[in-house]
């Protein structure tokens, strides 16, 4: 289910194709839910069969007011307060096609980042504490910072991943080339995918497990104000890197377990212009009931088909683990650095390597995510991307609008390299 760079390269053109094309919102033509005509007048999660009754889910129901918007939001799970966009979100959206179904797969949506800032910054490690952490490059929010909180995100910041409609944070440690810069990447693909929620796979009929059972026993949108980390433990290095990081080089994009692997088959390549891509995956497993943790990573977890290393005596099918068995939509990150014939990149490091003691390069590699997506563009993907399950690419949103890529994207970030800030 993993996509590469080629193939996601030709699909953004053809988004950006259909972006200059259309100028205007269509009326709504089916019978599909219009989140248009529904914005925050009553929780989107609240809509009738989107979460199948559950008495552990109902014990844990919160209601708060929100005194941004004047309403009060009921939901089924823990979650902050909805709030809605301060802009008016049809001027961030144009008109496009339904994309195919991804039948027999998951439904999937994808969507492109360009860089943004580059920070000392760690709003979910080091919340107020500016210049605490170690270098980061930004994407998503552009006003991302370590005072950030889901309202601040939520209601200010434009935004490098499509549009301002996903003001989310998301950060990796700084890439570093050796002699003073940061080097930039270029394109941040990411994919959200997971089965339909009226699968089998996410219905376990309120016993866990079941023979049926895929994931868990319920698959739910993204909770607001969700954080997480994932990939190699800066916390606990002892720990082993969850989110099975890849670093890969070459035309066809071949998977390597060490950037110093991919960076040397970059070298064995012809002269020329060549792609380092790294990718982690983000945990698709929650406990259902915080928004964060102690270690930022014990709330989230990873499913498995369980067994021993090798991957036998399991049970031959993957689910999450019994304390995490809520289902989320996960998300790929692929973040694609240029290597020019001017770099050498057998220097390149991440600002978090150089952190634990003899470490190789691209082995601390990690992410951050801290969501704060409109809520009626989220239940737009959430519902026709991942539950009708089609395979929506570029920003589609699976209904006929496709999100605006933000003025001055470009596929090749300039400048490439940057002063370390001081």
């Amino acid at each position: 289910m993993s996509d590469g760079f080629i193939a996601f390269k030709g699909l953004g053109w053809g988004a950006a194709a259909l972006l200059a094309a259309a100028a205007f919102l269509p009326a709504s033509s089916d019978s599909h839910w219009n989140p248009l005509q529904r914005l925050s007048t009553k929780s989107e999660l609240q809509r009738p069969g989107l979460l199948k009754k559950n008495a552990s889910l109902s014990t844990t129901t919160t209601t708060s007011t929100s005194t941004s918007t004047g309403t009060t939001t009921t939901s089924l799970f823990p979650q902050l307060t909805t709030i809605s966009s301060n802009f008016d979100i049809q001027s961030e959206l144009v008109a496009g096609e339904i994309p195919a179904s991804s039948v027999p797969d998951v439904g999937a949506f994808r969507f492109m980042c360009g860089p943004g800032q580059i920070a000392r910054d760690d709003p979910i490690v080091y919340p107020g504490q500016p210049g605490k952490s170690h270098l980061h490059q930004f994407f998503g929010n552009t006003g991302a910072n370590a005072n950030s909180t889901y309202e601040t995100l939520r209601t200010s910041g434009q935004s490098t991943c499509n549009s301002p409609v996903n003001r989310s944070g998301y950060w990796v440690p700084a890439l570093l080339d050796g002699k003073g810069n940061v080097v930039r990447p270029d394109i941040v693909s990411i994919y959200y995918k997971r089965w339909p929620q009226s699968s089998f796979h996410c219905n376990s009929q309120g016993g866990y497990p079941t023979k049926f059972d895929v994931e868990g026993v319920q698959c739910l949108p993204l909770p607001n104000g969700l954080r997480f980390i994932f990939g190699f433990n800066m916390l606990d290095p002892s720990q082993s890197p969850t989110g099975s990081v890849q670093f890969m080089c070459g035309e066809q994009l071949a998977n390597f377990e060490t950037m110093t692997q991919a960076v040397n088959r970059c070298k064995a390549l012809p002269a020329g212009t060549h792609t380092l891509l790294a990718r982690i995956g983000a945990p698709s497993c929650w406990d259902g009931k915080n928004l964060d943790s102690a270690d930022h990573r014990s709330h989230v977890a990873y499913p498995s088909y369980g067994g021993g290393p090798d991957g036998y005596g399991g049970w031959g099918y993957q689910r999450c683990p019994t304390t995490h068995p809520y289902v989320l939509p996960e998300f790929t990150m692929n973040i694609s650095y240029r290597i020019l014939t001017t770099d050498d990149a057998t220097k390149w490091r991440f600002s978090s390597d150089d952190m634990i003691a003899g470490s190789a390069p691209g082995t601390t590699f990690h992410g951050d995510w801290f969501g704060a997506w409109d809520p009626v563009v989220q239940a737009m993907w959430t519902d026709n991307c991942i539950n009708r399950n089609l395979n929506c690419s570029g920003g589609n949103l699976g209904n006929g609008y496709i999100m605006k890529m933000y003025s001055g994207f470009s596929w090749e970030t300039t400048p490439h390299l940057v002063p370390i800030p001081a």
